[in-house]
């Protein structure tokens, strides 16, 4: 397991584990996961570029895309320095041997303090936005998720994901399906709150067998303590991460 992180000479990239097969790094909100049309920054062209210069490589530079992250998202985020790496990588986030845990901060509260919600998700491409059924649909992929409510705070909670599926916009869709939006997601129904930020959802640990030795690894990053974020205690953030790895997270 590692959570420890240092900088990279990019202070943008954080990194908390590298080897010759992986590179953990913490990917700060507003950064594309991969390039788009748009030509702004994304991860994977600034790691190539921190590899480049921290190795002093003259040629190109591989670097595998196992995962993505929204844009506003921020947190741990997992990337293969080989294309063998990547494979196999990729092979267990297919077979679903590849944990996915948030903390996100959610509008009120759901009714169950901890639960799996199954949904179906039908993504509109050109708006970029997921419609949400309760029953199987034309053209919608089955959403499973499993979440426990950490902490309370007046109108908010603290809660602790386990992504089962890891379709667009996921926990974003299925928490406002259950009237607890994401904090400053207006994409997805959050009342306008003062001091409008990224939206609360945080990469919090990502778990995997290491692609050549097999190991069991877990990465392990904190969202920051700033805006939302400062209303739940260091003791309610411990708790969250102690509950994302552990066995019998599902309920």
């Amino acid at each position: 397991m590692t959570s420890d992180s240092h900088s990279s000479p990019s202070s943008i990239l954080p990194i908390l584990f590298e080897d010759n097969h992986l590179l953990a790094v913490v990917k700060q909100p507003g950064i594309l996961s991969q390039a788009d049309d748009t030509g702004e920054p994304d991860m994977v062209t600034l790691l190539k570029e921190d590899l480049k210069i921290r190795y002093e490589k003259p040629g190109n530079v591989y670097v595998g895309l196992i995962h993505r992250l929204d844009r506003p998202v921020g947190g741990a985020m997992l990337f293969a320095k080989t294309s063998k790496a990547a494979s196999r990588l990729s092979e267990s986030v297919r077979s679903r041997q590849f944990d996915k845990f948030y903390i996100t901060v959610v509008h009120g509260s759901p009714k169950a303090s901890s639960g799996r919600l199954r949904h179906y998700l039908s993504k509109d491409a050109a708006r970029n936005i997921v419609t949400v059924y309760d029953k199987p649909t034309a053209d919608a992929k089955e959403a499973l998720l499993d979440y426990v409510v950490v902490a309370k705070h007046r109108d908010c909670s603290l809660i602790a994901v386990k992504l089962v599926t890891g379709r667009s916009h996921q926990i974003r869709a299925q928490m406002a399906a259950i009237h607890c939006p994401l904090f400053f997601d207006r994409k997805y129904g959050a009342p306008i709150v003062e001091g409008e930020q990224d939206i609360a959802l945080w990469s919090a640990s990502i778990g995997v067998a290491h692609p050549v030795t097999k190991e069991w690894m877990i990465f392990l990053s904190e969202p920051p303590r700033t805006g939302v974020w400062t209303r739940f205690s260091e003791r309610d953030y411990t708790n969250a991460l102690h509950i994302l790895p552990s066995e019998g997270f599902e309920a």
